[in-house]
């Protein structure tokens, strides 16, 4: 929790109806890179705990840092990557919980890229940490086994994206409702591997407000 940023603290007196919106980097960024979105929410958010997450491992690129190494991924050892990084994905989860005192029915995990990865592969544990996941730019590490009724994903992707093609996130959502849950698909035409102002627009529906 320490290298993290929090980036919105709300006033205990004032916050009615608190959450807790963690969001996620990709891998070789870091947790100021998604400051600017973390700010943005946390202005149509007054009443949340804001926090940008930084991964534990420096990158294997040289700058930023990761969940997991890509380095020679394939889509055969990409979920055991995903599974060694899990149990301290959900520990920084679970502290920010107790840090803020909100639990999971209050959360919602906003990943971008290996951070969405990493979100949605959350899900598959015995026990949901959050109500919410969005994906941006995001995709399952296998096929979801199970899925939560209490649990919605929103996935946001560039169609343009050549990085993470918007095939994984179209398969992703169609992987969950058969499995009998919620999830939404949003495809951003012209984008690439990123987010632009319609992305943010979208994501702050989805938390319940709407940008000017």
């Amino acid at each position: 929790m320490r290298n993290d940023l929090l980036i919105q603290r709300p006033d205990a007196a004032t916050a009615a109806a608190p959450q807790l919106l963690l969001l996620f980097h990709g891998v070789g960024s870091s947790a100021e890179d998604l400051r600017p979105l973390g700010e943005a929410l946390a202005t149509l958010q007054p009443q949340a705990f804001v926090v940008s997450v930084r991964s534990p491992q420096a990158s294997d690129f040289g700058q930023g840092w990761q969940w997991f190494s890509v380095q020679g991924v394939t889509e055969a050892d990409r979920p055991a990557r995903v599974a060694a990084a899990m149990p301290h994905f959900i520990d920084t989860v679970r502290a920010w919980q107790r840090e803020s005192g909100i639990g999971p029915r209050a959360t919602t995990l906003i990943g971008f890229s290996q951070g969405a990865i990493m979100a949605l592969e959350s899900t598959q544990q015995p026990q949901a940490i959050a109500a919410r996941v969005i994906a941006l730019a995001g995709r399952f590490a296998q096929p979801p086994r199970v899925a939560s009724p209490h649990v919605a994903l929103h996935l946001l992707h560039g169609e343009q994206d050549r990085v993470m093609p918007p095939a994984h996130a179209a398969d992703a959502a169609t992987q969950w409702r058969a499995l009998g849950s919620e999830a939404t698909l949003d495809l951003f035409a012209g984008l690439g591997h990123g987010i632009d102002a319609r992305v943010v627009h979208r994501l702050a529906e989805y938390l319940g407000t709407s940008t000017p």
